[in-house]
């Protein structure tokens, strides 16, 4: 059943601030099932930084953003953006004094989805389950239905077709691959399923080991278990990279002599992602893409 939210009554100044003339209403599928909002809204608060990353690739301009964004190519957004809280905490006050049109909240944001209920029209975009790529492409034909940006967005999923075929090509006949995520000295494993497993799935890549735990942070492994699976590649995230922590590094973290006996260690067929475009925008149509690029690119250095 389609959710369609309305705009509480916070003021005549909130009132006369939000009340450009929008479009007609269109409905898209959401996190929380099919929800109903107005087209083309003129300000609009984005709190997930994957929405953030597709709004941007579309050409969106934002008028709110969390102060953070940790993603390098999203720099210009912040520059033009008002900071509005952190993924975790919305500032609402400043948020209800910007009489949004239209919020995005999303992953680390979703919890907040009710209270920012009651400022604007709010959108539970997170992306997250088994299908993990077409969920992202999901949102990014939502974003374009409500933007009013249909061609654009198809633009943009054709090349993702045309990035994810020549990444499968790339990866072929190559081998299995462990994706591993370090936060300093501690290591996890994930596996089809979990939030990294669409590099599985999608890129009809095979798992080293099959049957892994598909929780939030991954199930964690020792080293000895590295060693035994004996992956042909590793795919690596570095967790404390990705959010900024001074930490012991991935790649001094996987130096060790267990690590050392695998097979992608010793062939150099160990791929360090970019950790904050697949671990904090993740699902957002540009962090998708630039895996992708990565994946190519760490795939066809092999012999």
């Amino acid at each position: 059943m389609a959710l369609t939210f309305f705009r509480p009554i916070l003021s005549v100044a909130a009132i006369c601030i939000g009340s450009a003339a929008l479009g007609a209403d269109v409905t898209i599928p959401t996190y929380r099932g099919d929800a109903t909002v107005e087209q083309a809204p003129s300000k609009i608060v984005a709190l997930d930084i994957a929405a953030v990353d597709t709004l941007n690739a579309l050409d969106v301009p934002l008028a709110g953003v969390p102060a953070n964004l940790y993603v390098s190519y999203l720099g210009e957004v912040s520059e033009h953006a008002k900071p509005v809280g952190t993924l975790f905490e919305p500032d609402f006050e400043a948020i209800a004094i910007m009489a949004p049109d239209l919020i995005v909240a999303g992953g680390r944001s979703s919890k907040q989805f009710e209270a920012l209920s009651e400022i604007a029209p709010t959108l539970d975009m997170t992306i997250w389950g088994d299908d993990h790529v077409e969920t992202a492409l999901a949102r990014l034909r939502g974003y374009g239905e409500i933007m009013d940006k249909k061609a654009e967005a198809t633009a943009l999923e054709s090349a993702f077709s045309d990035k994810l075929a020549e990444a499968k090509a790339a990866i072929k006949g190559k081998g299995n691959a462990l994706i591993v995520l370090t936060n300093g000295p501690k290591i996890s494993v994930y596996g089809k399923g979990s939030r990294f497993g669409w590099l599985h799935s999608a890129l009809e890549l095979p798992e080293t080991v099959e049957g892994v735990d598909a929780q939030t942070h991954g199930e964690a492994v020792s080293f000895e278990f590295i060693a035994k699976a004996n992956p042909d590649w590793m795919i690596v995230v570095d967790r404390a990279a990705a959010i900024g922590q001074e930490n012991q590094s991935a790649k001094t973290t996987l130096d060790n002599a267990l690590v050392a006996q695998t097979a992608a260690w010793s062939k150099n067929q160990v791929i360090y992602l970019n950790a904050a475009d697949v671990y904090i925008a993740g699902g957002g149509i540009q962090s998708v893409l630039r895996t992708l690029d990565e994946i190519v690119q760490g795939f066809g250095a092999a012999q």
